[in-house]
């Protein structure tokens, strides 16, 4: 669906594909299209993954789950695709067995897709590896670019590990293991951030934040680990970095951390509104961060600075709410179950 972001005017639709299946607080439609400006992508849980035009026209379109047998994550497939040096990335982490039909003729692998946005054509697939065991192989995490001394580098997390590739060649450059007992329910959900030197990651189920250093190759211990917060970090949001602060939602305990990205060392910590998880991501603008609850409560919190404050709060009966909330051209976009607002001047 497309609309004219000064007006809310709906401006087409097209349907792309059609599955029955749900899951528990996701959907076919989790994915975040993406744009370079001339095209937008669109992805679905169906593996339906379709190149359009501005105008709705659809100009390329296949499902990689017919392609590369069934996306098979327990709660669904939700990693938005990836846009970076005139290239399309597509990311699939999930355990080798079946989670579910449709059924495959053998094991299941993970791995990137780059791909070309103007046709739609394979560029490279390569395989992404792990010794995880059972649920620890499912990601739902999306890919980043992260520029190491002028390296590109493409950064997964996920599969016990977070692993680097080339995004030129799809080459494995470095990996960081985080689950050296192998727990086997260690399904990762936030995404890598990167930024200032360092990549910062969650290990699974809210575990500890480290600060992986650049420029790594190989296999990386924790000689490679520039700092680490113990918590309490996230298990659904992913941590924003923002003017040299790293902020991390723990969504079940509702509580919000500022750390300085550099050291670790914590800013403020405090609470937000409601009794509902905070699934959804903090973004941030305007020296601002912007959070939403599940249940509808939305709190606007100040940026920077030593302590934590919140400027305004409100709430929504449109629930639930899960969406991250967009910023730009000074107004942020909502989404609830129901209704999609604009917010601004």
């Amino acid at each position: 669906m497309c609309f004219d972001a000064r007006t809310g005017k709906e401006l087409w639709r097209k349907p792309i594909g059609k599955d029955k299946q749900r899951f528990p607080r996701n959907n076919m439609a989790t994915p975040s299209p993406v744009t370079d400006g001339k095209r937008v992508f669109f992805l679905f849980g169906s593996g339906d993954l379709a190149g359009m035009d501005y105008e709705g026209k659809i100009v390329w379109s296949r499902n990689i789950q017919k392609e590369y047998a069934n996306l098979s994550l327990k709660y669904g497939y939700s990693s938005s695709p990836l846009l970076y040096a005139g290239r399309l990335y597509i990311l699939v982490m999930r355990r080798p067995e079946v989670y579910r039909n449709p059924q495959a003729d053998g094991p299941l692998d993970s791995y990137i897709l780059a791909i070309d946005p103007a046709t739609g054509r394979n560029i490279w697939k390569t395989e992404r590896t792990t010794d995880a065991i059972n649920e620890s192989f499912d990601s739902y995490a999306t890919g980043v670019i992260f520029d190491s001394g002028g390296r590109a580098e493409l950064v997964t997390l996920g599969g016990d590990y977070i692993m680097s590739h080339d995004p030129a060649t799809g080459k494995e450059l470095w990996r960081y293991g985080y689950n050296p007992l192998k727990e086997e329910k260690w399904r990762n959900i936030p995404s890598a951030t990167p930024g200032d030197g360092l990549i910062f990651s969650v290990r699974a189920r809210a575990g500890q934040l480290t600060a992986v250093k650049s420029g790594g190759r190989g296999t990386l211990t924790d000689a490679d680990i520039a700092w680490t917060f113990d918590g309490p970090t996230t298990d659904g949001s992913t941590p924003t970095l923002y003017k040299q602060n790293l902020y991390v939602l723990y969504g079940k305990g509702k509580t919000l951390t500022c750390l300085d990205a550099k050291t670790g060392k914590q800013k403020w910590q405090g609470k937000l509104p409601g009794r509902t998880t905070y699934y959804a991501s903090v973004t941030a603008a305007d020296d601002k961060l912007y959070c939403l609850s599940e249940g509808g409560n939305a709190a606007v919190v100040a940026a920077g600075g030593n302590e934590f404050k919140i400027i305004s709060q409100t709430s929504f009966d449109e629930v639930p709410m899960q969406s991250t909330i967009a910023a730009a051209n000074s107004r942020i976009f909502v989404r609830t179950a129901k209704k999609l607002y604009c917010f601004g001047k």
